[in-house]
């Protein structure tokens, strides 16, 4: 984790205009002059709390991954969508049932081997634990 005073320092250097906060144009501005390109939808210009600008709460909130707490949600809506026998875990079954609604067809033994090079206790399904390993 970095300390408080790194935090001032990465917000000093994207705020231009010196008044404690990071706007999407010094945002942009800085990535510009470092070969990056900044593409923001509307709710990331907006900053986490919706006026726009970046503070230093907002800096130490994107330095450490604030949101772990949504990203372990839409990790957990994703699983459940494998899992729609509800058994808490991805199945050869439950697995050729989603890739097929999403258009790529597999037969059971295809999903089998897809679920053995990352089943990593052997049991022949995917639990929450493994398909978090897998998606990292």
């Amino acid at each position: 984790m970095m300390r408080s005073e790194e935090y001032k320092r990465i917000l000093r250097c994207f705020d231009k205009d010196g008044d404690g906060k990071i706007s999407a144009w010094e945002l942009g501005h800085r990535l510009g002059r470092m070969g990056g390109e900044l593409m923001l939808n509307e709710e990331e210009a907006l900053g986490w709390n919706g006026d726009g600008l970046l503070d230093l709460e907002d800096v130490i909130e994107l330095m450490e991954g604030g949101g772990e707490e949504e990203k372990m949600k839409d990790l957990r809506e994703a699983f459940e969508m494998y899992d729609g026998e509800g058994s808490g875990f991805i199945t050869p079954q439950g697995l050729n049932k989603m890739l097929t609604k999403l258009g790529e067809s597999k037969s059971i033994d295809e999903c089998m081997v897809m679920i053995k090079h990352f089943d990593i206790n052997g049991d022949g399904v995917i639990s929450f634990d493994e398909f978090r390993v897998m998606m990292q």
